[in-house]
Order: structure tokens, then sequence, then C-alpha cells
């Protein structure tokens, strides 16, 4: 079989589906279980045990994490492959290569080669049926980055961990970041619940690193960790940060670093540099070099857009992928911290399965103008019931306005308040078509078509 870029894209597609969850399978999860994705790689001669790897999961600064140790790999001189989810402009950007999403042909040709398999998988198995868009997609990166080769694979779960398709791993360090609420309607409803999903990526006997948490989170987590005989590095117990991105201190089994810096902004992304110094230093001590200096650097150079990004200088544009109320917390504090006394025009679309009430509570309080917007996505609420919300504030937002799409509320934001700190969030549905309207990105007409159809 053969494939173009459009038609491997179209094939993954068809297998997804929104009103089931595009980025894990959860609703046949406990009867298929990791079946498929097993299956599929053992066919393709299990590349995902090819390769060591870090395996992350968490509810939020998974992503930020994910990117901090591929960038403190990549400053050793390692060859990396990273596998994250969503995207924002366009599918190959879940699977890198060395910071570069992998090419258009290599796309179709892996994806040619796997579907086949897929179609036998669902004639010898027709109890399981075809294996899903992120189950195709994860076998694609395992064996895209065994193909390359690369020296390490920094794996990002989709959503939970236990029944996630990239549990198929038995990595050299698993990784927690920090558990909060969400997708409870899949994971659970308490932390509890949450946290022993997320705590599935936990193997026997396989080190693991766990960021700060609340205290449920936390003791759930340890327990896993404690049955499974697993060496744990605990954030305020083993290691520790303070500080903000300009300059924080680390210190842990490494001793101690003074004045780190961080590409990424807001002190949660300290938590999460944290995160990835405590994974790299496991990965040292187990014979992969990683100095001090080269962790600095990976540190100070991240890269990871759609983050707290200045996207533009005049009128300072900022992006950022807030998309639940932890995350919407975390950005309102980092705006107070780095602009306490600048108006806030905020650009607000928010997916219609959050709590956008609490969401717009949290961000709106400050802005002098909030324009309400929804993203292309079919899951983006309605501009208007973030504008009911906003209106139901007190004290009230000086003053509301909509925008029919993300760049028209661009172009109403510069014109109406060109001195204000411009911010578009609430998903990286939203952060995507900001970057895009600003020229900073681009996503092929015909994916977004098959995407959102």
């Amino acid at each position: 079989m053969t494939m173009d870029y459009r038609q491997a894209i179209a094939y993954i597609i068809e297998r997804s589906g929104y009103d089931r969850g595009f980025v894990a399978n959860p609703f046949d999860a406990e009867t298929v279980g990791l079946r498929r994705t097993a299956w599929l790689l053992e066919a393709l001669g299990n590349p995902q045990a090819q390769r060591p790897a870090v395996h992350i999961a968490g509810t939020k600064g998974k992503g930020s994490t994910a990117a901090f140790i591929t960038s403190i790999l990549r400053a050793s001189g390692r060859t990396v492959g990273l596998y994250t989810s969503p995207h924002l402009h366009t599918f190959r950007e879940r699977i890198q290569l060395n910071g570069a999403p992998i090419a258009e042909q290599l796309f179709a040709d892996l994806t040619a080669e796997i579907a086949p398999l897929n179609a036998r998988l669902a004639e010898e198995k027709p109890e399981w049926g075809e294996a899903t868009a992120f189950e195709i997609s994860t076998v694609l990166a395992f064996l895209a980055f065994a193909r390359a080769p690369v020296d390490l694979m920094v794996i990002e779960v989709g959503l939970g961990g236990r029944l996630d398709a990239t549990n198929v791993l038995d990595p050299h360090v698993s990784v927690i970041t920090s558990i909060s609420l969400d997708h409870t309607r899949i994971l659970g409803d308490t932390l509890e619940e949450i946290a022993s999903e997320k705590g599935g990526i936990i193997k026997p006997r396989r080190p693991v690193v766990i960021a700060p948490q609340r205290d449920e989170a936390r003791d759930t987590l340890l327990g896993i960790a404690a049955e499974r005989g697993c060496e744990v590095l605990l954030a305020g117990r083993d290691w520790q940060t303070s500080g903000d991105a300009a300059s924080f201190v680390a210190e842990g089994p490494w001793g101690r670093y003074d004045d780190l810096q961080s590409a990424l902004v807001g002190r949660h992304q300290v938590e999460n540099a944290g995160t990835a110094l405590a994974t790299c230093w496991l990965l040292d001590r187990d014979g992969l070099a990683l100095p001090e200096a080269t962790m600095r650097e990976g540190l100070r150079t991240v890269n990871w857009p759609g983050r707290f990004e200045i996207v533009r200088s005049e009128p300072l544009v900022i992006v950022d992928g807030a998309h639940n109320v932890d995350s919407a917390e975390r950005l309102a504090a980092t705006l107070t911290e780095r602009y306490p006394d600048r108006p806030l025009t905020l650009i607000l679309g928010i997916a219609q399965d959050k709590d956008v009430e609490q969401m717009v509570r949290i961000l709106a309080r400050r802005a002098s103008l909030l324009i309400a917007t929804a993203s292309q996505h079919p899951r983006a609420a309605a501009a208007g019931r973030i504008v009911a919300a906003a209106e139901a504030l007190e004290p009230p937002v000086p003053h509301i306005a909509t925008a029919a799409g993300v760049a028209q509320a661009l172009d109403l934001a510069q014109s109406s308040a060109p001195e204000s700190l411009i911010c578009a969030t609430g998903s990286l549905y939203v952060v995507a078509e900001a970057r895009e309207a600003l020229g900073l990105g681009r996503s092929d007409d015909f994916e977004r078509e098959l995407l959102f159809r």
C-alpha cells in the first residue's frame, strides 16, 4: 500500500471521533485495554522496546516537562524522539525528531505500513475492531523513533495513563506531573481516582519522579510506587525549587543549582523545570551523562510554543493554552506577577466541556476588555456563554465584546485597546488560530477540514 500525506491524515482522522474522545478510547478501553496497540507493535517488531524512554503523565505541565527534558537531552548532543498531543498547527507536530515534526512523506509511508496490519487486526480480532486514531499515531511514533534511530524517547500520555495507548511502554523513568480535576467523566471524580489512573504508568522497579501534588494525589501515587517496588524522587521531600523563571534555585540529589533560567515563563514552569531536572539526574546517574552545564543550557533554550508565549511586542500580545481551571489560575497569577499595572485585553475562547463559568471568573477579573469568541473546533463553547458568565461577575468587567473568530478578536483588540496587554487563551485551538492570524504557523486546510467536519 502507498499513501500520500493527505491520504495518511485522512486515514487516521477517520478512525477518531470527538464524541467519544480523540486522544484515547476510554469507552472500550476497559474491555480491550492496550491489546490493539500491543498487537500492532508486535507485528512491527516491538519498536517501542528498542529505545529507552521517559514516560510522562499528569493533568497539567506534562507537555512543558517533556519539552524541558527533550531540550536538556538535545543540549547534550543526543537525538531525541518526542511524542506529545494535541498539536497546534499540523498533526505531524505530535511526532518530532530533534525538535522538528517528522516529514510528510515519512508520515505517509509509516501510515501506509500500519494500515494493512490494522485491517488484519480487525479481521483476526473482530471483537476488538480496528485501532483508533490515537493508537495508530502512537504506533507510528514508536516506529518512527525506532527507525530514525533516536537515543531516547520522551513520550507524553494522551489521556489518563493506565489505559492510554502509550502505556505499552516499559520506560526507564516514569514521571507524574501535577494532578488536578479534569476529564472527570472518564478518569473519576476525586483526586485519588484520577491519581490512580495517572499512576498506572508506574512500572515495577522503575524509578518515578513525582512533581508537587495535593495530598490526596501524592499519597495515592506513593502507594502505587511502594506496591511496585519503585524508587521515588518526590517534590518537596527529595528535591525542591524556589524563585521564578528569570532566576531560580533547584536543590536535590544533584546538590544545588543556583541562578537557573527558564525560557518558559511562570512559577509553575519552575516546578516543571525541577521535575525535568530530577528526571535527567536519574538518567545521568544511570549512565547517560548530563552534566550541570547541559542541564542549564536545556532549561535556558527550551522552546514550547503556545505556553505564555509572547508573539508580538507592539502591541504586546501573549498566547497561552490554559484550558482548565487550574491552568487558568496559573495564567492569571503569571499575568499579575509579570504585568501588575498594565491594562489587560482578554481574548477568551473555551471548550464547551470545561468549567466555562469558573474559568471566566478566574481570568476575567482583572480584564479591562473581554472579547469572547470561539475557535473553529466543534467542541468550542458559544461566545454567548462566556459573555453570560462575565456579565454575572462582581465587580463587573468594564467592557465586554464578542468576535466571530479568533482572528477577528485580535483585530478588535488591537484597534480598541492598542496600549493594553492582549492575551489570547482558553484552549490550544484559540492559541493555534491566534498564531496563524499573526503569521507564526500554518495549518493544512485539508487537515482542519477533515479534523473538524
